[in-house]
């Protein structure tokens, strides 16, 4: 007579084999190696029904932390020019982070126009000029906030305030897993820290905690973080069993004290993806593999071993660091991860190493712009030429945007008044832009019109086969939902 487990925790408990047994199990499952009476397949991935026809299944989020300067990259500004060192007064009152209204600063870099849409970039953002007929642009962007941590939050999550879900959880809530041995949502930090919030940022909040975000981290010895043990202590195979069955026994206990808790739930789950991964994972994040040419595309060579750096921005070293994740995010997303989040621009430090220009716009945002344009660039030429841009979504976001006038003599503050977006692939329509900011990138030109993040986030769910209004999660009482009360899908930046 067969005794077999009958739930993942059965499973844990039967399992003799500790990760490796089974992750073995699993793969036997797939393959029909195991009689059904004798083991459990694996997880099969969730399928969801969606609200009408999609036109990407997955998405990729490069985030720039800190601020990114919409008049420094992608919206050229002849009056910023003309005007400079003149009186910044816009004809009305003007609210600054921690400086007081200057002079019109000019951006301190050149422009040209790229491609059949005549798109103009800066000089540093150059590299975006091969792949530009691909992106629509979004000048009318307007956050909530100008402090960096609520008004990370906002587009990271929808909201200003902590405990929400981030989007990348709400898809995985939405639509599931396309394989079950890697994660549904990844994300893929900065190599010298987090951005304000940290983790928070990549939260699945209310939501059941199975959705929230695994952190990989490229560019450590150890990209993900206790997925094998550490050489040369005692774990072995048999004591690892053991220990299993000891944790599934408090789990056990745990989770019947507390009915309705998910995250033990989602503990054990981890356990089952740790072992699946162990067999994945570390081949999805060997470059190795990849050949020279694809390498260089992404500003990296065969021997790049660069060690993080916490002083000055070096500008080969952004080339290597957006490079490197915009690459494994590339891996990820070929190999059935949903949803990807690049982070470019760690928390606070001196000097910068981040995008939060207040001292030197040149200094901060010339390297930054050089690594994220080389690697962005990369990227959607790398997904087209593997036929995947199609229906993978390319989302570049910040928090806000910075002032057309100084701060001190070279920097600019806060403005969260109005701000770049731009989305690639996935049903968008490329050599596009939508919205359009006044004549000195200080407010909308059409001020009744503003553009905020629910109206991104709705459009990504829109073309994820999802009707945002209609995606909602009971919370508190509350029909709660990533775009809150808010958010229309912006039609004229869709294909």
């Amino acid at each position: 007579m067969h005794i077999y487990p009958q739930t993942r925790r059965d499973f844990l408990w039967h399992s003799g084999g500790g990760l490796g047994g089974i992750a073995l199990a699993a793969l036997l499952g797939q393959e029909g190696l195991l009689a059904n009476d004798a083991a459990p397949s694996s997880r099969a991935p969730q399928t969801h029904v969606l609200h009408h026809p999609a036109k990407a299944r997955r998405v990729i989020q490069l985030y720039m932390s800190g601020a990114a300067s919409q008049c420094d990259l992608f919206e050229y500004k002849p009056a910023l020019a003309k005007h400079h060192g003149e009186k910044f007064d816009p004809g009305e009152a003007v609210e600054l982070f921690q400086s007081a209204p200057d002079k019109v600063m000019q951006s301190p870099f050149g422009w040209k126009r790229y491609g059949r849409s005549g798109k103009w970039l800066s000089d540093p953002a150059a590299a975006l000029g091969d792949c530009v007929d691909d992106i629509a642009f979004i000048h009318s962007m307007v956050s909530k906030s100008n402090v960096h941590g609520p008004a990370t939050f906002m587009q990271a999550t929808g909201f200003v305030q902590p405990g929400f879900p981030s989007m990348g959880s709400w898809i995985s809530y939405g639509l599931g897993s396309i394989r079950d041995d890697l994660p549904t949502f990844v994300v893929l930090p900065d190599p010298r820290g987090y951005a304000p919030n940290g983790p928070k940022n990549w939260s699945s909040g209310f939501l059941p905690a199975e959705h929230q975000a695994t952190l990989v981290q490229p560019s450590a010895q150890k990209p993900i973080a206790d997925l094998f043990p550490p050489e040369g202590t005692y774990v072995t195979s048999e004591n690892d069993a053991r220990g299993l069955a000891v944790l599934t026994e408090l789990n056990r206990k745990h989770e019947h004290a507390r009915p309705g808790d998910s995250r033990l739930d989602a503990r054990i789950r981890a356990y089952e993806l740790a072992a699946r991964m162990q067999l994945t994972a570390p081949e999805a994040l060997n470059l190795k593999s990849e050949p020279e040419h694809i390498l260089r595309m992404y500003g990296l060579d065969r021997e790049n071993t660069i060690t993080p750096a916490k002083a000055t921005i070096d500008p080969r070293q952004e080339v290597e660091y957006f490079g490197r994740n915009c690459l494994v995010a590339r891996r990820l997303l070929e190999r059935g991860v949903r949803f990807v989040q690049v982070w470019s621009g760690a928390d606070n430090g001196f000097p910068r190493r981040n995008w939060d220009s207040h001292e030197d716009v040149e200094r901060d945002h010339g390297p930054l712009a050089l690594g994220m344009s080389i690697g962005c660039s990369a990227l959607i030429q790398d997904l087209k030429q593997r036929g995947m841009l199609d229906d993978t979504i390319v989302l570049w976001t910040t928090e806000f945007g910075r002032m057309p006038c100084n701060q001190g003599s070279r920097g600019r503050d806060h403005n969260p008044f109005v701000f770049t977006n731009w989305l690639a692939g996935g049903g968008i329509a490329g050599g596009v832009t939508y919205g359009e900011s006044d004549q000195w990138s200080y407010k909308p030109l059409d001020r009744d019109k503003p553009t905020y993040c629910y109206d991104v986030h709705a459009t990504v769910l829109h073309l994820l086969g999802i009707d945002h209004k209609r995606l909602t999660y009971r919370h508190n009482g509350i029909d709660r939902r990533l775009t809150d009360v808010h958010g229309v899908v912006i039609w004229d930046i869709l294909a």
